[in-house]
């Protein structure tokens, strides 16, 4: 069996991958969340690459908390056998609020 790491660069697609993301949410009320974020498995899409959905809760923060669901973009290529996906989605309202997330998730293996 073919061991990948961070440091595997793979030309082509990687099944059963994930990607990780470290991001902070919009500044609302006076305050941001920190969301540490892991997707599922790969989906492939008709357009031959494939995407991730994540769900969650961002770190209790200012009393509350939020929850989301959501799918990333399809597969940006970042070269040397890499890849990695755009995200950009709120969260639920709590405490009479909700929060933007966007940015790009940790680069993983596969470059489709």
């Amino acid at each position: 069996m073919v061991q990948i790491n961070k440091e595997t660069f793979v030309n082509g697609f990687v099944p059963h991958h994930t990607h990780g993301s470290v991001d902070y949410t919009s500044i609302e009320n006076n305050h941001v969340h920190q969301c540490l974020d892991v997707t599922s498995p790969p989906i492939p899409s008709p357009d031959g690459t494939h995407i991730h959905y994540t769900e969650g809760y961002v770190v209790f923060e200012d009393g509350h908390t939020h929850y989301y669901k959501a799918y990333s973009g399809p597969a940006i290529p970042v070269g040397n056998g890499m890849h990695v996906h755009y995200y950009d989605f709120y969260t639920t309202e709590d405490a009479g609020h909700k929060h933007h997330i966007t940015g790009v998730d940790m680069p993983a293996p596969g470059s489709k």
